[in-house]
C-alpha cells in the first residue's frame, strides 16, 4: 500500500499543471486507487499560484500539497509539499523546494538554478541524516517537476493532430528523464464545479518502471485558454488509479 499511495502522488504531480501566469488560482483534486474493483479515494492534492514581488523582479510561486485523507493517516500518512519559483517574464525556474513525509519517511530537497542555465546547486536531507550538497549539470531546457508542468500548460494543443507528440525533459531526484506527451483527440467531461468541458486527451510516456502500458497513462486538459487538468488516469505495475478535479477557483 505504501508504494501504491506514493506512486499515485508522484503520478499526480507529473501530469497536473498550473494556469498560465494567473496568481490566485487554486485547483483541488481527489486522488483514487482501484481497490478490489472499486475506485477508493485516498488523498487530496491542492495546487496554488501566487505572485511574489521583489525589488528586482517578480516571481510566480507555484505550490503543490498532497495529503492522505484522515481515515488513512493511521495506516499510512502522507504530507508532501513541492514549490517552484519562476521568473514571471521568462518563466525560467530559479528555485525548487521539496518537503515530503510519507509513512514516517521524510526528505527535503532544494535546487538553485545557476545563472549559466546549465547546472544546479542542490541540497538534500533524508530523515535525520546530515545534509548533502551536490552540483550537477542539466540540459538547457530541463526543468524540475513543477516548472515542467507549468510549461506544458502553455502549449496550444489545438494545433496538434492525433498522434503528434512532443518531448520535455524532467529533473527528479537529481536525474533527468525524457517525458513524451502525445495528443490523442478530444472528449467532453464533467469538470467539478466548472460543469462540463471539452478536453484535449494527452497520453504520457516516460522511461521509468513506475508506468505501465501503451497509452494507459492519460490526462484530460480543458480545450480552452485555461487548459485545466480535469482528469488523470494512470496504470502502474501494482494497479490503476485516477485523479479527478473537484474544485477550481480564481481561474
Amino acid at each position: 500500500m505504501r508504494r501504491i499511495i506514493v506512486l499515485l502522488i508522484l503520478f499526480s504531480s507529473i501530469y497536473t499543471c498550473y494556469s498560465q501566469g494567473k496568481p490566485g488560482e487554486k485547483l483541488v483534486y481527489s486522488a483514487s486507487y482501484n481497490m478490489s474493483g472499486l475506485m477508493t479515494q485516498l488523498a487530496q492534492v491542492s495546487m496554488q499560484t501566487e505572485l511574489i514581488k521583489t525589488s528586482k523582479k517578480n516571481f510566480l510561486h507555484l505550490s503543490w500539497e498532497a495529503a492522505t485523507f484522515s481515515k488513512w493517516d493511521s495506516f499510512f500518512k502522507i504530507r508532501d509539499l513541492y514549490e517552484t519559483y519562476l521568473d514571471q517574464t521568462s518563466l525560467k525556474p530559479g528555485l525548487f523546494k521539496r518537503s515530503t513525509f510519507e509513512g514516517g519517511y521524510s526528505i527535503t530537497q532544494k535546487y538553485i538554478y545557476n545563472p549559466d542555465g546549465k547546472s544546479i546547486s542542490g541540497t538534500s536531507r533524508i530523515q535525520n541524516r546530515a545534509e548533502s550538497k551536490r552540483n550537477f549539470a542539466i540540459g538547457s531546457s530541463s526543468q524540475d517537476i513543477i516548472a515542467l508542468v507549468y510549461k506544458l500548460r502553455t502549449i496550444d494543443f489545438s494545433k496538434f493532430k492525433p498522434g503528434q507528440s512532443i518531448v520535455l525533459s524532467l529533473i527528479f531526484d537529481e536525474k533527468e528523464y525524457p517525458v513524451s506527451i502525445k495528443f490523442m483527440g478530444k472528449e467532453s467531461l464533467s469538470a467539478g464545479n466548472l460543469g462540463r468541458k471539452e478536453c484535449n486527451i494527452l497520453s504520457i510516456a516516460a522511461k521509468t518502471d513506475r508506468l505501465k502500458g501503451k497509452d494507459k497513462n492519460l490526462i484530460w486538459l480543458t480545450a480552452d485558454a485555461n487548459r485545466i487538468p480535469v482528469l488523470v488516469r494512470f496504470s502502474i505495475p501494482v494497479g490503476t488509479g485516477q485523479m479527478a478535479l473537484s474544485m477550481a477557483s480564481g481561474i
